[in-house]
């Protein structure tokens, strides 16, 4: 299944091309993402990701080879943009006495931008996608030449234009629905939905678009791709997948109602999360900083409280169901299939009436 036009329209993107279905795996990174997540999709005939940020380069090469033993199938490797100056030091400080005891020590670092190039560079994964900014046109023809496609996730026109001006292949476009981090270049911009979004993208660029925020059915899938996107990527309806890494509380708030909101208490960096004690007490005052922040809170994060814990999920999340990720994939397309064969007979309906 691919979306209407597609192999005519995207015949230079070769990833996008090939896939059976329609349907990427989000990487998620901070555990939910696993080589078995990334092999399960694969071998179902979409695209699997590999999440390589808040890892090491050794770690990020181990994960690609356990999926190379998984799956021949092709796959990604995400990685994160690192920020050009560390935040303010003052703002810093005054959030973690805020906090109080049990910390980690607040520092700046690039989360080894260099060391995971160089391992995406020597394992040349299908695609490699950035999140946080978009990477240089050196570093794309880089990537290119070894024959890994380049995907930046954007979260508004603009930066939509700016990775197709230095040679993406393609662009992630992330709503504000989505779960874990705003994909955004500069911290706090981009919160538009989804759907609004995609149309303005589609504005600036021909580039293949694949959409991200909220789509947790074969319904919203067909919605996209009715929009012009060659294929929808899907975060939170695999995290209750038996493959994926999601620690055991967080999984248990994934299927529920309980609501969303978008948070910088955490990481430094805009992300959606349930909302939880740790959100509501701290959210209005934590500052842009990250990764500083990140490692601040990062005992507070691995000690598994769940309502100290960030729980990132998107809008859609209580539609998350805890089946094998095979599945998942098969009921998105089975849905996909039934959303889209019932638009000529209600458009024919209504012209009826």
């Amino acid at each position: 299944m691919l979306a209407p036009g597609a192999a005519l329209r995207y015949t230079a993107n070769v990833v996008l091309d090939r896939l059976r279905v329609p349907i990427v795996q989000a990487p998620m990174a901070g555990g939910p993402s696993t080589p078995a997540l990334a092999a399960a999709v694969c071998e179902a005939g979409g695209f699997g990701m590999l999440a390589a940020g808040f890892k090491t380069a050794a770690a990020a090469r181990e994960d690609v080879e356990r999926l190379r033993a998984a799956t021949r199938a092709p796959f990604g490797v995400n990685v994160f943009v690192p920020p050009e100056a560390p935040a303010n030091p003052a703002a810093v400080a005054a959030y973690a006495r805020r906090l109080g005891d049990g910390l980690g020590k607040a520092r700046f670092d690039k989360d080894d931008y260099d060391g995971k190039l160089d391992v995406v560079l020597e394992t040349r994964p299908a695609v490699a996608s950035f999140t946080f900014g978009c990477p240089d046109a050196g570093t794309i023809d880089r990537l290119r030449h070894a024959g890994v496609e380049t995907w930046v996730t954007v979260t508004t026109a603009a930066e939509a234009a700016e990775a197709a001006a230095v040679g993406a292949a393609a662009l992630v476009v992330q709503g504000v629905e989505a779960g874990g981090h705003r994909g955004s270049f500069a911290e706090g911009e981009g919160d538009v939905g989804l759907l609004a979004l995609l149309q303005l993208v589609r504005a600036e660029t021909d580039l293949p678009l694949v959409a991200a925020g909220g789509i947790a059915t074969g319904a919203a899938v067909a919605a996209v791709l009715c929009l012009g996107a060659a294929a929808a990527q899907v975060g939170t309806a695999f995290m209750r997948c038996p493959e994926s890494g999601t620690a055991p509380p967080h999984r248990d708030a994934i299927g529920t109602r309980r609501p969303t909101a978008l948070t910088r208490a955490f990481t430094g960096r805009m992300a959606r999360g349930i909302v939880n004690d740790f959100m509501r007490e701290h959210s209005a005052h934590a500052p842009k900083a990250y990764p500083e922040i990140a490692h601040l809170t990062a005992p507070l994060r691995q000690a598994g409280d769940p309502e100290r814990a960030p729980l990132w999920a998107g809008q859609a999340h209580r539609l998350a169901l805890e089946l094998p990720a095979a599945e998942v994939v098969a009921r998105l397309v089975r849905e996909c299939d039934s959303a889209l064969a019932a638009l000529p007979s209600s458009v024919e309906r209504r012209a009826e009436q």
